[in-house]
Protein backbone atom coordinates (compact mmCIF):
# COMPACT_ATOMS: atom_id res chain seq x y z
CA UNK A 1 0.00 0.00 0.00
CA UNK A 2 1.43 3.26 -1.21
CA UNK A 3 1.76 6.26 1.27
CA UNK A 4 -0.08 8.74 1.85
CA UNK A 5 1.45 12.26 0.41
CA UNK A 6 0.64 14.06 3.49
CA UNK A 7 1.39 11.97 6.39
CA UNK A 8 -1.21 12.81 9.37
CA UNK A 9 0.33 15.07 12.14
CA UNK A 10 0.82 13.05 16.06
CA UNK A 11 2.01 14.74 19.21
CA UNK A 12 4.23 13.46 21.51
CA UNK A 13 1.44 10.25 22.59
CA UNK A 14 1.13 9.16 18.89
CA UNK A 15 -2.20 11.53 19.11
CA UNK A 16 -3.29 12.58 15.71
CA UNK A 17 -3.71 16.00 15.16
CA UNK A 18 -6.56 17.74 13.43
CA UNK A 19 -6.31 20.71 10.65
CA UNK A 20 -4.61 23.86 12.59
CA UNK A 21 -3.60 22.00 15.56
CA UNK A 22 0.25 21.83 16.41
CA UNK A 23 2.58 21.37 18.89
CA UNK A 24 5.39 23.82 20.25
CA UNK A 25 8.72 23.38 20.81
CA UNK A 26 8.18 23.85 24.15
CA UNK A 27 5.67 21.04 24.61
CA UNK A 28 2.89 23.50 23.97
CA UNK A 29 -0.70 23.47 21.84
CA UNK A 30 -1.57 25.51 19.89
CA UNK A 31 -4.53 25.94 17.23
CA UNK A 32 -4.63 28.26 14.22
CA UNK A 33 -7.84 29.53 12.89
CA UNK A 34 -9.23 32.81 10.79
CA UNK A 35 -11.44 35.48 11.14
CA UNK A 36 -12.31 38.02 9.04
CA UNK A 37 -9.17 37.03 6.95
CA UNK A 38 -6.72 37.76 10.26
CA UNK A 39 -4.59 34.39 11.36
CA UNK A 40 -5.29 34.04 15.23
CA UNK A 41 -4.00 31.46 17.91
CA UNK A 42 -5.26 29.61 21.11
CA UNK A 43 -2.78 27.72 22.99
CA UNK A 44 -3.05 25.50 26.25
CA UNK A 45 -0.84 22.34 27.65
CA UNK A 46 -3.09 19.57 27.49
CA UNK A 47 -4.66 18.72 24.07
CA UNK A 48 -7.93 16.51 25.59
CA UNK A 49 -9.79 17.53 28.60
CA UNK A 50 -8.86 13.90 30.42
CA UNK A 51 -4.62 15.50 30.19
CA UNK A 52 -3.02 16.37 33.19
CA UNK A 53 -1.43 19.94 33.32
CA UNK A 54 2.18 19.52 33.44
CA UNK A 55 4.04 20.48 36.53
CA UNK A 56 4.33 24.01 36.95
CA UNK A 57 2.43 24.88 34.62
CA UNK A 58 -1.12 27.33 34.41
CA UNK A 59 -4.38 24.88 34.08
CA UNK A 60 -6.80 25.87 31.90
CA UNK A 61 -9.04 24.57 29.57
CA UNK A 62 -7.83 22.15 26.84
CA UNK A 63 -6.83 23.13 23.43
CA UNK A 64 -10.00 20.41 21.89
CA UNK A 65 -12.41 22.77 24.60
CA UNK A 66 -10.83 26.00 23.40
CA UNK A 67 -11.56 24.97 19.76
CA UNK A 68 -15.14 23.74 20.52
CA UNK A 69 -15.51 27.06 22.30
CA UNK A 70 -14.15 29.10 19.14
CA UNK A 71 -16.56 27.05 16.46
CA UNK A 72 -19.41 27.59 18.53
CA UNK A 73 -18.35 31.43 19.01
CA UNK A 74 -18.18 31.86 15.35
CA UNK A 75 -21.57 29.84 14.85
CA UNK A 76 -23.33 32.45 16.37
CA UNK A 77 -21.21 35.35 14.28
CA UNK A 78 -19.33 36.43 17.38
CA UNK A 79 -15.93 37.85 17.26
CA UNK A 80 -14.17 35.29 19.84
CA UNK A 81 -11.00 37.73 19.73
CA UNK A 82 -12.75 40.69 21.49
CA UNK A 83 -13.21 38.91 24.20
CA UNK A 84 -9.71 39.64 25.27
CA UNK A 85 -11.49 43.13 25.83
CA UNK A 86 -10.96 43.75 29.63
CA UNK A 87 -13.43 44.91 32.09
CA UNK A 88 -12.68 47.85 32.42
CA UNK A 89 -11.94 49.09 28.69
CA UNK A 90 -15.12 47.45 28.04
CA UNK A 91 -16.18 50.23 30.69
CA UNK A 92 -14.30 52.86 29.01
CA UNK A 93 -15.37 51.90 26.14
CA UNK A 94 -19.14 52.17 26.95
CA UNK A 95 -18.97 55.66 28.58
CA UNK A 96 -17.19 56.91 25.44
CA UNK A 97 -20.83 56.35 24.02
CA UNK A 98 -21.98 58.42 26.86
CA UNK A 99 -21.81 62.49 25.27
CA UNK A 100 -23.58 65.33 27.23
CA UNK A 101 -24.56 63.69 30.84
CA UNK A 102 -24.55 65.99 33.57
CA UNK A 103 -21.47 67.23 35.70
CA UNK A 104 -22.26 64.65 38.62
CA UNK A 105 -23.58 61.87 36.28
CA UNK A 106 -19.95 62.35 34.51
CA UNK A 107 -18.30 63.08 38.59
CA UNK A 108 -19.80 59.05 39.31
CA UNK A 109 -18.57 57.56 35.92
CA UNK A 110 -14.95 58.99 37.04
CA UNK A 111 -14.98 57.72 40.22
CA UNK A 112 -16.22 54.16 38.84
CA UNK A 113 -13.41 54.26 36.57
CA UNK A 114 -10.82 55.11 39.51
CA UNK A 115 -12.01 52.68 41.41
CA UNK A 116 -12.03 49.92 39.36
CA UNK A 117 -9.02 50.85 37.81
CA UNK A 118 -7.58 49.11 41.36
CA UNK A 119 -9.35 45.99 40.91
CA UNK A 120 -7.80 42.85 39.70
CA UNK A 121 -11.80 42.03 38.38
CA UNK A 122 -10.90 44.92 36.20
CA UNK A 123 -8.14 43.33 34.23
CA UNK A 124 -10.52 40.17 33.67
CA UNK A 125 -11.42 39.58 29.97
CA UNK A 126 -15.03 40.26 29.62
CA UNK A 127 -15.46 36.54 28.04
CA UNK A 128 -14.47 35.32 31.20
CA UNK A 129 -16.64 36.44 33.22
CA UNK A 130 -19.31 34.43 34.69
CA UNK A 131 -22.16 35.98 36.58
CA UNK A 132 -20.62 34.09 40.08
CA UNK A 133 -18.24 36.25 38.92
CA UNK A 134 -19.93 39.28 38.49
CA UNK A 135 -22.16 38.83 42.18
CA UNK A 136 -18.94 37.94 44.39
CA UNK A 137 -16.73 40.97 42.83
CA UNK A 138 -19.84 43.23 44.41
CA UNK A 139 -19.89 41.04 47.92
CA UNK A 140 -15.95 41.62 47.56
CA UNK A 141 -16.48 45.78 47.14
CA UNK A 142 -18.49 45.84 50.35
CA UNK A 143 -16.46 43.57 52.41
CA UNK A 144 -13.76 45.54 51.48
CA UNK A 145 -15.99 48.63 53.37
CA UNK A 146 -17.51 50.47 50.08
CA UNK A 147 -21.22 51.19 51.35
CA UNK A 148 -24.10 49.87 49.81
CA UNK A 149 -24.75 52.77 47.52
CA UNK A 150 -20.88 52.78 45.97
CA UNK A 151 -21.53 49.24 44.89
CA UNK A 152 -25.17 50.14 43.44
CA UNK A 153 -22.78 52.97 41.99
CA UNK A 154 -20.60 50.75 40.37
CA UNK A 155 -23.36 47.99 39.34
CA UNK A 156 -24.82 51.03 37.71
CA UNK A 157 -22.23 51.40 35.46
CA UNK A 158 -20.85 47.46 34.67
CA UNK A 159 -24.33 46.05 33.83
CA UNK A 160 -25.53 48.34 31.13
CA UNK A 161 -21.59 48.45 29.72
CA UNK A 162 -21.73 44.36 29.31
CA UNK A 163 -25.31 44.91 27.85
CA UNK A 164 -23.75 46.92 25.39
CA UNK A 165 -21.31 44.12 24.72
CA UNK A 166 -24.66 41.72 24.68
CA UNK A 167 -25.75 44.22 21.91
CA UNK A 168 -23.14 44.10 20.19
CA UNK A 169 -22.54 40.23 19.71
CA UNK A 170 -19.73 39.97 21.77
CA UNK A 171 -21.22 37.98 24.66
CA UNK A 172 -24.43 35.71 24.69
CA UNK A 173 -25.29 37.03 28.37
CA UNK A 174 -24.96 39.78 30.72
CA UNK A 175 -22.88 38.09 33.86
CA UNK A 176 -24.54 41.77 35.53
CA UNK A 177 -27.89 40.67 34.75
CA UNK A 178 -28.96 39.87 38.12
CA UNK A 179 -31.22 42.14 40.83
CA UNK A 180 -28.46 43.44 43.36
CA UNK A 181 -31.22 42.70 46.29
CA UNK A 182 -29.79 39.04 47.94
CA UNK A 183 -26.38 39.59 46.86
CA UNK A 184 -25.27 42.24 49.17
CA UNK A 185 -26.72 43.64 52.42
CA UNK A 186 -28.67 47.50 51.49
CA UNK A 187 -26.69 48.42 54.67
CA UNK A 188 -27.30 52.69 53.94
CA UNK A 189 -28.73 55.00 55.90
CA UNK A 190 -32.21 55.61 55.30
CA UNK A 191 -32.70 59.99 55.73
CA UNK A 192 -35.60 59.60 57.75
CA UNK A 193 -37.77 63.12 58.12
CA UNK A 194 -37.90 64.29 61.52
CA UNK A 195 -40.62 65.11 63.70
CA UNK A 196 -42.69 68.39 64.11
CA UNK A 197 -41.65 68.46 67.43
CA UNK A 198 -37.77 67.96 66.41
CA UNK A 199 -38.46 70.43 63.13
CA UNK A 200 -40.26 72.92 66.22
CA UNK A 201 -37.38 72.76 68.30
CA UNK A 202 -34.84 72.67 65.69
CA UNK A 203 -36.35 76.48 64.45
CA UNK A 204 -36.37 77.72 67.45
CA UNK A 205 -32.67 77.18 67.71
CA UNK A 206 -31.58 78.61 64.60
CA UNK A 207 -33.81 81.59 65.27
CA UNK A 208 -32.63 82.24 68.68
CA UNK A 209 -29.04 81.56 67.94
CA UNK A 210 -26.36 84.63 67.56
CA UNK A 211 -24.35 82.73 65.10
CA UNK A 212 -26.80 80.74 62.98
CA UNK A 213 -29.98 83.44 62.93
CA UNK A 214 -28.99 84.93 59.73
CA UNK A 215 -29.93 81.39 57.93
CA UNK A 216 -33.10 81.29 59.95
CA UNK A 217 -35.52 82.07 56.67
CA UNK A 218 -32.97 79.38 54.67
CA UNK A 219 -33.97 76.51 57.23
CA UNK A 220 -37.87 77.78 57.26
CA UNK A 221 -38.15 77.75 53.76
CA UNK A 222 -36.99 74.50 53.25
CA UNK A 223 -39.19 72.47 56.03
CA UNK A 224 -42.07 74.45 54.34
CA UNK A 225 -41.45 74.19 50.34
CA UNK A 226 -39.94 70.32 50.21
CA UNK A 227 -37.11 72.13 47.63
CA UNK A 228 -33.95 70.39 46.63
CA UNK A 229 -31.06 72.34 47.63
CA UNK A 230 -29.86 72.72 44.17
CA UNK A 231 -33.24 74.37 43.37
CA UNK A 232 -33.33 76.47 45.95
CA UNK A 233 -29.81 77.71 44.81
CA UNK A 234 -30.64 78.34 42.09
CA UNK A 235 -33.26 80.60 42.61
CA UNK A 236 -33.01 84.50 41.26
CA UNK A 237 -34.91 87.37 42.78
CA UNK A 238 -36.81 87.09 39.40
CA UNK A 239 -38.19 83.35 40.55
CA UNK A 240 -39.81 84.82 43.16
CA UNK A 241 -43.36 86.28 42.25
CA UNK A 242 -44.54 88.01 45.09
CA UNK A 243 -47.69 89.82 42.90
CA UNK A 244 -48.73 85.91 42.41
CA UNK A 245 -47.53 84.47 45.15
CA UNK A 246 -45.62 81.79 43.55
CA UNK A 247 -41.70 80.28 43.37
CA UNK A 248 -40.63 79.71 39.83
CA UNK A 249 -38.38 76.30 39.79
CA UNK A 250 -37.69 75.36 36.46
CA UNK A 251 -33.51 75.02 37.01
CA UNK A 252 -31.19 73.84 39.19
CA UNK A 253 -27.82 75.32 40.02
CA UNK A 254 -24.51 72.86 40.20
CA UNK A 255 -20.87 72.96 40.48
CA UNK A 256 -19.32 70.76 38.46
CA UNK A 257 -15.68 68.39 39.24
CA UNK A 258 -13.32 71.53 37.64
CA UNK A 259 -15.74 73.76 40.06
CA UNK A 260 -17.57 75.77 37.59
CA UNK A 261 -20.54 76.44 38.59
CA UNK A 262 -23.53 75.22 35.64
CA UNK A 263 -27.38 75.66 35.46
CA UNK A 264 -29.26 72.77 34.86
CA UNK A 265 -32.58 71.37 34.18
CA UNK A 266 -34.19 70.39 36.96
CA UNK A 267 -33.35 66.90 37.80
CA UNK A 268 -36.47 65.88 36.67
CA UNK A 269 -39.42 66.66 34.00
CA UNK A 270 -41.71 66.53 36.40
CA UNK A 271 -39.20 69.27 38.95
CA UNK A 272 -40.13 72.19 36.54
CA UNK A 273 -42.95 73.50 38.34
CA UNK A 274 -44.86 76.32 40.28
CA UNK A 275 -45.22 76.23 44.40
CA UNK A 276 -47.07 78.39 46.03
CA UNK A 277 -46.22 81.06 48.64
CA UNK A 278 -47.12 80.52 52.18
CA UNK A 279 -47.85 84.12 53.93
CA UNK A 280 -44.68 82.94 56.13
CA UNK A 281 -42.93 81.34 53.16
CA UNK A 282 -43.09 84.83 51.22
CA UNK A 283 -42.10 86.97 54.24
CA UNK A 284 -38.48 84.91 54.49
CA UNK A 285 -38.26 85.35 51.07
CA UNK A 286 -38.33 88.91 51.44
CA UNK A 287 -36.28 89.15 54.39
CA UNK A 288 -33.91 87.36 52.40
CA UNK A 289 -33.90 89.69 49.45
CA UNK A 290 -33.65 92.78 51.44
CA UNK A 291 -30.65 91.57 53.57
CA UNK A 292 -28.77 90.58 50.20
CA UNK A 293 -25.54 92.95 49.57
CA UNK A 294 -25.92 94.22 46.34
CA UNK A 295 -22.24 93.01 44.81
CA UNK A 296 -20.16 95.39 43.12
CA UNK A 297 -20.22 92.69 40.03
CA UNK A 298 -23.35 91.18 39.69
CA UNK A 299 -22.13 87.46 38.45
CA UNK A 300 -24.26 85.44 35.54
CA UNK A 301 -24.42 81.91 35.55
CA UNK A 302 -25.22 80.72 31.80
CA UNK A 303 -27.02 83.67 31.45
CA UNK A 304 -28.65 84.37 34.95
CA UNK A 305 -27.99 86.20 37.84
CA UNK A 306 -29.47 87.75 41.01
CA UNK A 307 -28.52 84.80 42.96
CA UNK A 308 -30.48 84.57 46.93
CA UNK A 309 -26.73 83.95 48.28
CA UNK A 310 -23.72 84.55 47.16
CA UNK A 311 -19.50 83.70 48.47
CA UNK A 312 -17.20 85.81 49.32
CA UNK A 313 -16.30 85.86 45.53
CA UNK A 314 -20.10 87.13 45.28
CA UNK A 315 -20.54 83.71 43.31
CA UNK A 316 -23.70 81.74 43.70
CA UNK A 317 -23.55 79.78 46.53
CA UNK A 318 -23.91 76.11 46.18
CA UNK A 319 -25.92 72.83 47.65
CA UNK A 320 -22.54 72.01 49.49
CA UNK A 321 -22.12 75.30 50.91
CA UNK A 322 -25.79 74.34 52.76
CA UNK A 323 -25.38 71.06 53.57
CA UNK A 324 -21.94 72.22 55.78
CA UNK A 325 -23.97 74.44 57.73
CA UNK A 326 -26.32 72.16 58.96
CA UNK A 327 -23.81 70.03 60.27
CA UNK A 328 -22.40 73.00 61.72
CA UNK A 329 -25.97 73.56 63.46
CA UNK A 330 -26.95 70.23 64.51
CA UNK A 331 -23.41 69.92 65.72
CA UNK A 332 -23.59 73.38 68.21
CA UNK A 333 -27.48 72.25 69.10
CA UNK A 334 -26.63 69.16 70.59
CA UNK A 335 -23.41 70.60 72.22
CA UNK A 336 -26.13 72.30 74.07
CA UNK A 337 -28.79 70.56 75.29
CA UNK A 338 -28.80 66.72 76.61
CA UNK A 339 -31.49 65.73 73.78
CA UNK A 340 -29.64 64.84 70.75
CA UNK A 341 -30.87 65.91 67.41
CA UNK A 342 -30.79 63.95 64.74
CA UNK A 343 -28.73 64.47 61.59
CA UNK A 344 -30.47 67.27 59.74
CA UNK A 345 -29.62 68.10 56.36
CA UNK A 346 -31.36 69.97 53.49
CA UNK A 347 -32.63 67.06 52.10
CA UNK A 348 -33.78 66.03 55.27
CA UNK A 349 -36.19 68.92 55.09
CA UNK A 350 -37.37 68.33 52.08
CA UNK A 351 -38.07 64.94 53.77
CA UNK A 352 -39.86 66.06 56.55
CA UNK A 353 -41.67 68.29 54.54
CA UNK A 354 -43.05 65.77 52.28
CA UNK A 355 -44.21 63.62 55.39
CA UNK A 356 -46.14 66.30 57.38
CA UNK A 357 -47.99 66.80 54.25
CA UNK A 358 -48.89 63.26 53.54
CA UNK A 359 -49.33 62.78 57.43
CA UNK A 360 -52.13 65.85 57.23
CA UNK A 361 -53.94 63.96 54.46
CA UNK A 362 -52.89 66.30 51.36
CA UNK A 363 -53.45 64.30 48.42
CA UNK A 364 -50.83 62.28 47.12
CA UNK A 365 -50.85 63.53 43.37
CA UNK A 366 -50.80 66.95 44.80
CA UNK A 367 -48.27 66.11 46.77
CA UNK A 368 -46.16 64.10 44.02
CA UNK A 369 -46.52 67.77 41.81
CA UNK A 370 -44.93 69.54 44.70
CA UNK A 371 -42.64 67.59 45.33
CA UNK A 372 -41.76 67.30 41.54
CA UNK A 373 -41.59 63.59 41.76
CA UNK A 374 -41.76 61.92 38.21
CA UNK A 375 -43.04 58.39 39.83
CA UNK A 376 -45.97 58.43 42.02
CA UNK A 377 -44.57 55.41 43.69
CA UNK A 378 -41.47 58.34 45.03
CA UNK A 379 -44.18 59.82 46.63
CA UNK A 380 -46.23 56.95 47.94
CA UNK A 381 -43.22 55.89 49.70
CA UNK A 382 -43.02 58.51 51.99
CA UNK A 383 -46.81 57.35 53.14
CA UNK A 384 -45.36 53.71 54.05
CA UNK A 385 -42.99 55.88 56.84
CA UNK A 386 -45.84 55.76 58.24
CA UNK A 387 -46.15 54.27 61.81
CA UNK A 388 -48.78 53.02 64.82
CA UNK A 389 -49.00 56.83 66.05
CA UNK A 390 -49.74 58.41 63.00
CA UNK A 391 -52.65 55.74 62.16
CA UNK A 392 -53.63 55.86 65.47
CA UNK A 393 -53.88 59.88 65.23
CA UNK A 394 -55.65 59.22 61.54
CA UNK A 395 -58.26 57.23 63.69
CA UNK A 396 -58.75 59.74 66.24
CA UNK A 397 -59.39 62.34 63.55
CA UNK A 398 -61.88 60.54 61.75
CA UNK A 399 -63.37 59.35 65.39
CA UNK A 400 -63.78 63.30 66.02
CA UNK A 401 -65.29 63.94 62.67
CA UNK A 402 -67.70 61.49 62.56
CA UNK A 403 -68.34 62.83 66.24
CA UNK A 404 -68.78 65.97 65.32
CA UNK A 405 -71.26 65.06 62.14
CA UNK A 406 -73.44 63.45 64.54
CA UNK A 407 -73.37 66.66 66.88
CA UNK A 408 -74.36 68.70 63.95
CA UNK A 409 -77.39 66.58 62.52
CA UNK A 410 -78.51 66.28 66.43
CA UNK A 411 -78.68 70.13 66.89
CA UNK A 412 -80.35 70.60 63.09
CA UNK A 413 -83.00 67.44 64.40
CA UNK A 414 -82.06 65.28 61.48
CA UNK A 415 -81.58 62.23 64.66
CA UNK A 416 -83.97 59.91 63.23
CA UNK A 417 -85.59 58.47 66.15
CA UNK A 418 -84.66 54.34 66.92
CA UNK A 419 -87.11 52.03 65.30
CA UNK A 420 -87.45 48.76 67.72
CA UNK A 421 -88.17 45.92 65.92
CA UNK A 422 -89.21 43.89 68.68
CA UNK A 423 -92.00 44.09 71.70
CA UNK A 424 -90.60 43.78 75.55
CA UNK A 425 -93.18 40.88 76.86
Amino acid sequence: MANHPYPKRRDSKHRVLRNGESVRADGKYQFKYYVGGKIKFVYSWRLEPTDTTPQGKKPGPSLRELEKQIGRDLDSLLDPTQKNMTVLELVERYLATKTGVRPNTLMNYNFVVNLLQKEEFALKKIGEVKTSDAKLFLIKLQQDGKGYSTVKTVRGVLRPAFKMAVDDDLLNKNPFGFELAGVVVNDSVTREAITRDQMKKFLKFVHDDNCYCKYYEVVYILFHTGMRISEFCGLTISDIDFEHHLINIDHQLQRSADMTLVIQETKTHAGTRKLPMTADVEQCFRAIIEDRPTPRIERMVDGRSGFLFLDKDCLPEVAMHWEHRFNHMVKRYNDIYRVQMPNITPHVCRHTYCSNQAKAGMNPKTLQYLMGHSDIGVTLNTYTHLGLEDAAEELRRMEEAENARREQEKLAGKEQPTQKLFRAV
